[in-house]
């Protein structure tokens, strides 16, 4: 994935973190792929956490993902009655896989987001949990410090910080 970006160095800000919390790596955090497919280290509001956003002025609201706080998946959960009683991890272990609700869901994050939780299941079905988390570290990983893309924005929020506070309505490729 290629990203037009002025070159410019964030390792202050890279430093500044890794002091601050231990180095954000995706390939440790299985428990961040959520049963619909969302990667929730890609997510804005887990990343702002990480990152701890609000000290430098980036206002967004905080998860820790869906299984670390031990809810049901925050897009799917509240309609699913196997994933809310626990009986499937995934939405592909189910029959119906993949129902209107995610369908819905993923032609919106298609195309807002630039990713499918859709196609995330099936590779994830089909290659299993360690090959998915390379090939998504691969795939979003900033070319400037090796962070974390955020995918509701196509940025790095180390990196392009500045570009979200300086516009407020920021959507991807602008």
């Amino acid at each position: 994935m290629a990203r037009s970006r002025e070159s410019r160095s964030c390792l202050p800000l890279v430093i500044q973190l890794a002091k601050a919390s231990s180095t954000y790596q995706i390939m440790d955090r299985e428990e961040l792929i959520a049963p619909c497919g969302m990667d929730c280290n890609l997510c804005v509001a887990y990343q702002s956490q990480v990152y701890d956003l609000k000290k430098q002025g980036f206002h967004r609201q905080y998860c820790q993902g869906c299984r670390p706080r031990n809810q049901n998946c925050l897009h799917m959960g509240d309609s699913c009655d196997l994933l809310r009683d626990g009986r499937v991890g995934f939405c592909f272990e189910c029959m119906d896989f993949p129902c209107q609700r995610l369908k819905r869901l993923d032609k919106r994050y298609r195309t807002k987001y630039h990713m499918s939780m859709i196609e995330n299941l099936m590779y994830l079905q089909e290659h299993g949990m360690e090959a998915f988390l390379e090939e998504q570290s691969k795939r979003w990983k900033c070319e400037t410090c090796g962070q974390i893309l955020c995918c509701h924005y196509g940025l790095c929020l180390v990196c392009d910080l500045d570009t979200l506070r300086n516009n407020k309505k920021y959507r991807w490729g602008e």
